[in-house]
């Protein structure tokens, strides 16, 4: 079984909805996720559930407070993909996001 296949599901297993994300996509959000958490310490996985208007989303918060968001199938797999990445995950709706996050969008704030 491919590394994207245990993350992200096989197809004919999870049913018509999972194969919804493109195989280019999934390996994008996974080798995005991979470069961040190796090349910044401290990251953690905050999971974003699904709205009326957004699919499930997860976020990836370095000790520094930088941060970066994408799409991800459902929780079970955001879940998955935190362990692979060896960092902790945590529902944003019981958790919210760390002050690091806001202190870090306030002082990267770009003029207007």
């Amino acid at each position: 079984m491919s590394f994207l296949s245990r993350i992200f599901g096989s197809r004919k297993a999870a049913g018509p909805a999972a194969g919804s994300t493109s195989r280019s996509a999934q390996s994008q959000t996974v080798a995005h996720f991979k470069d961040f958490a190796a090349s910044r310490p401290g990251c953690e996985a905050f999971i974003e559930p699904a709205t009326r208007v957004t699919q499930t989303t997860m976020v990836l918060v370095a000790g520094s407070g930088e941060w970066t968001r994408r799409k991800v199938p459902d929780e079970v797999t955001a879940r998955k993909l935190a362990t692979q990445l060896g960092v902790p995950a945590f529902d944003v709706n019981l958790s919210g996001y760390p002050s690091r996050m806001r202190e870090w969008n306030e002082t990267h704030r770009k003029p207007l």
